[in-house]
C-alpha cells in the first residue's frame, strides 16, 4: 500500500497526526510562525527536550535539512519532528536543502514507527521561500521518498495556513501525477 498524499487548509497544531513536523529555526528554542505555534500549543515539555538535545547532540544548533524529533507535549501528535528549512537565495540554489527538510523528517517519522505525519510549508514564511517553487520541490521530495518506501506510511499530509498555499500545494500536485 502506499501512503496517500492529501491537503489541508488549517493550522497544523489542530492536526492529529503520529507525528507534526515543526519548521524549527535551528536554535530549536521556539520563535515565529509554525515555530512558535507549536512550542506555544504543544507546552513546556518540547521546549525541555529541545534544551536537552541543545545541551547533548546539537550544541551549535540543528543543521539547515536536518531532522530531529521530540515530545509533541500537548498537542495531538505523539511527536514533533523538527527540521530546519533554508532562508532562500535569489542568488544560490539552495533547493537541495529544501528537499532534505522532507526526506530526513520523512526518515526520523519511519524510524519512530510514525504512520501519518503532518508538514507545513517550509521556509515559506520568514525565510521567504517562493510559494510554487516551495511546493514543488516538497511534493517531488515526499514522493520520490514514498516510492523508494511505499509501505513506510499511511498519509503524508501538507497542511497548508492560507489559500495561496493550499493553492500552490494543489498546483504542485496536479503537475507531478
Amino acid at each position: 500500500m502506499t501512503a496517500r498524499i492529501t491537503l489541508v487548509q488549517g493550522d497544523i497544531t489542530r492536526q492529529r497526526a503520529d507525528a507534526l513536523v515543526n519548521a524549527a529555526n535551528s536554535s530549536l528554542l521556539g520563535g515565529g510562525g509554525v515555530d512558535g505555534a507549536i512550542h506555544r500549543r504543544g507546552g513546556p515539555d518540547i521546549l525541555a527536550e529541545c534544551r536537552a538535545l541543545r545541551a547533548s547532540h546539537y550544541g551549535k544548533g540543528l543543521p539547515t535539512g536536518q531532522a530531529v524529533a521530540t515530545t509533541a507535549g500537548r498537542l495531538d501528535a505523539d511527536h514533533v519532528i523538527h527540521t530546519v528549512g533554508p532562508v532562500w537565495s535569489a542568488t544560490e540554489d539552495r533547493s537541495a536543502l529544501l528537499a532534505s527538510c522532507y526526506r530526513e523528517s520523512l526518515r526520523v517519522a519511519a524510524d519512530l514507527g510514525a504512520r501519518t505525519v503532518a508538514f507545513p510549508a517550509i521556509s515559506t514564511g520568514v525565510y521567504r521561500w517562493p510559494l510554487d517553487d516551495a511546493a514543488r520541490i516538497a511534493v517531488r521530495a515526499v514522493r520520490d521518498a514514498l516510492a523508494a518506501a511505499p509501505d513506510l506510511l499511511a498519509e503524508v499530509r501538507f497542511v497548508l495556513f492560507d489559500e495561496a498555499a493550499y493553492a500552490a500545494f494543489e498546483e504542485a500536485l496536479a503537475a507531478q501525477g
